[in-house]
């Protein structure tokens, strides 16, 4: 008889660990609070804008940038299999990346120890081969996926444990959920499952520009601003970090800074009207440069945990549900 799973949470990363637990031959619930796949304020898997590379890698430690770079080399299999899978094609595009105003001595000494392909010109750092991936395409694939195989997928439902030793949980309507084995991966919100994890929201405003992606022919890195141009058309700008607890509001004083940014790298924005504006929240454990934790509860054995993975989650879920997935085999 299979083992049954229990995931909390319904973003990237607990999708994913779906997946990797499904194709293994496990017996898989996911419980989301929310709604798989949907558009909400605050939902990071779905606000974010793909970028299949660690930005600046020169400035974290080589630990999350092996993580990121690991995780993002999967994107290409794994596009490909969602298409053939589900028929939606998830925006896996390999149109690079070009820096501004960067560190030039750090960030070619870092793509040169680790045999990242660039040019140089005038201060701009050209990086080719980095890709992107379109986050709300990404989470329709994966949904019906997951659908597919078997995944029974609880929506609009918030768990917590009985008992502090995670055998049983219990849900906002009342309903028990039992399983062999349960996976925390429920981002900003999984410090309200185990005291073990200490974790906040940081919040992150997003723009969208339609019909003027010919204004960028990759993606555009400046000062802390990046911009994402989409085959059909799309420009998105991101993005802001801030501490402000679960407040998913969109703010006029970023709208502003991030239409001022992206200005400076493509003045013939100034002309364009913003078509869209939202939030997500990051979840990010503390002290703020940790590295995702990944890992089987250090006391209770049925318990794993797959979050924290602040900027970062849609590009390392994919290793980290290999890692949980095995950690459970």
């Amino acid at each position: 008889m299979a083992k049954t799973v229990c995931i909390i949470g319904g973003g990237v990363v607990g999708c994913m660990t779906a997946l990797a637990l499904a194709k293994r031959g496990f017996k898989v619930t996911m419980v989301e609070r929310g709604e798989v796949a949907k558009q909400s304020q605050g939902a990071s898997s779905w606000a974010g804008a793909g970028i299949l590379f660690p930005l600046l890698p020169w400035h974290y430690n080589d630990a999350l940038n092996m993580q990121v770079l690991a995780g993002a080399r999967q994107y290409s299999a794994l596009s490909a299999e969602l298409l053939a899978e589900t028929g939606i094609d998830v925006g896996y595009l390999v149109s690079g990346m070009t820096i501004l105003n960067h560190d030039t001595a750090k960030a070619i000494g870092w793509c040169e120890s680790n045999y990242v392909q660039f040019t140089q010109k005038n201060n701009q750092l050209m990086l080719p081969n980095v890709g992107q991936i379109r986050p709300p395409r990404l989470m329709q694939a994966l949904r019906a996926y997951l659908i597919k195989l078997g995944v029974n997928i609880i929506e609009n439902t918030v768990l917590r444990p009985m008992k502090k030793d995670f055998a049983q949980l219990i849900s906002n309507q009342g309903d028990e959920f039992t399983a062999d084995y349960y996976v925390i991966a429920s981002g900003a919100w999984s410090a309200d499952l185990s005291e073990e994890i200490t974790i906040k929201p940081m919040r992150g405003q997003m723009l969208r520009y339609a019909n003027v992606a010919h204004l960028a022919h990759h993606i555009m890195y400046k000062d802390g601003v990046y911009i994402v141009p989409r085959k059909d058309g799309e420009l998105l700008i991101g993005s802001t970090v801030e501490d402000v607890g679960f407040n998913t509001n969109v703010t006029f004083s970023a709208l502003n800074t991030l239409k001022l940014a992206a200005q400076t790298m493509i003045p013939e924005l100034k002309n364009q009207q913003v078509a869209q504006h939202w939030t997500g929240l990051r979840p990010c454990l503390m002290p703020i440069d940790s590295l995702p934790m990944v890992a089987q509860h250090p006391i209770l054995e049925h318990l794993f945990i797959n979050t924290g993975h602040f900027r970062y989650g849609l590009t390392i879920a994919p290793l980290s549900a290999d890692i949980i997935s095995h950690l459970i085999v």
